[in-house]
């Protein structure tokens, strides 16, 4: 049986919108619409398919971006996490073509401080290693300017990455003592894990009650929200430890059901920043079974 050649491209097709637009179902549904598009174009009209296909995923990534209405999201909006560890199976394509920080959620959250085009240009050159003459054609841009665009964008990204960023066996050893200190209501070795600037936000999309509408600054301030989210959760809810864009994250159950995914943006020997995606539409597309290895229970 022969294979569509759609098919040898539709990973990586994925995989820049999903990093264009940190969120699952659209980049799922830009990736079809592609694969639409290339049905319906005669083959001997398409010179390289890979750039034909890229060039259709940038303009329809763009549109998208354009047409968001994030200016009236309720509260902080957060990418979409994605399963990236064995438990993936076939629900992340990125597993495919994997860049464990071009996944990060901390790395997706500096994307959006870019321009639609800036991050274009970036991620094609820097992820994905297109040569600028593809960019340039790809984008309708010149090359000088791909350059330019590329140059600014990796100048910012490079001003808010983390000096010193923790190794995956240190981050998870993170994950591990924060979650200890959590549950442990230990409020002194909690705020020893945390930097003194961590900053901590929840997107809760409007549709979440305990999601704060605004993000919490400081290391006594995140310690003792955190402290007291613990206190009024309900009877039932386990954390577990998970691998969500490319590191150890948690995943919140409440008596089974997914409720929230929190990641740690680990510097050095702090958490620097915590992110909670507990917007249900953003978590419609994870359906992981419950595991009993690295979990916690409150009340445990």
């Amino acid at each position: 049986m022969q294979t569509d050649p759609f098919e040898a491209y539709r990973a990586l097709l994925f995989a820049i919108a999903y990093r264009m637009l940190g969120s699952v179902m659209e980049a799922e549904d830009i990736v079809q619409d592609a694969y639409l598009r290339y049905r319906a174009t005669p083959p001997e009209s398409i010179r390289t398919l890979k750039s034909f296909l890229t060039t259709i995923v940038h303009h329809l990534c763009i549109d998208q971006l354009k047409s968001a209405q994030r200016e009236t999201y309720v509260g902080p909006w957060l990418p979409e996490p994605i399963i990236t560890g064995d438990d993936a199976s076939l629900l992340s394509p990125l597993r495919q073509i994997t860049d464990r920080e071009s996944i990060s959620m901390a790395f997706l959250v500096v994307l959006e401080s870019l321009s639609p085009l800036e991050r274009a240009v970036f991620l094609l050159r820097e992820v994905f290693d297109y040569a600028y003459a593809e960019i340039a054609q790809i984008t309708g841009r010149n090359e000088a300017a791909c350059r330019q665009l590329f140059s600014r964008a990796k100048k910012h990204i490079s001003a808010q990455r983390p000096r010193l960023p923790a190794s995956p066996e240190a981050h998870a050893n993170m994950v591990g003592r924060f979650m200890e200190a959590c549950i442990a209501g230990d409020m002194d070795g909690l705020m020893s894990l945390l930097a003194a600037d961590v900053t901590a936000w929840s997107d809760g999309g409007g549709k979440v009650s305990g999601a704060a509408r605004h993000p919490l600054h400081g290391r006594d301030t995140v310690a003792r929200g955190l402290i007291g989210l613990l206190s009024r959760a309900p009877e039932g809810t386990t954390f577990e430890v998970i691998e969500a864009n490319g590191l150890p994250a948690l995943l919140v159950r409440v008596k089974g059901q997914i409720v929230s995914v929190l990641t740690l943006e680990v510097e050095g020997d702090f958490i620097r920043a915590l992110r909670t995606v507990a917007n249900p539409d953003k978590l419609a597309h994870l359906n992981l079974p419950s595991t009993s290895d690295k979990q916690w229970r409150l009340g445990s």
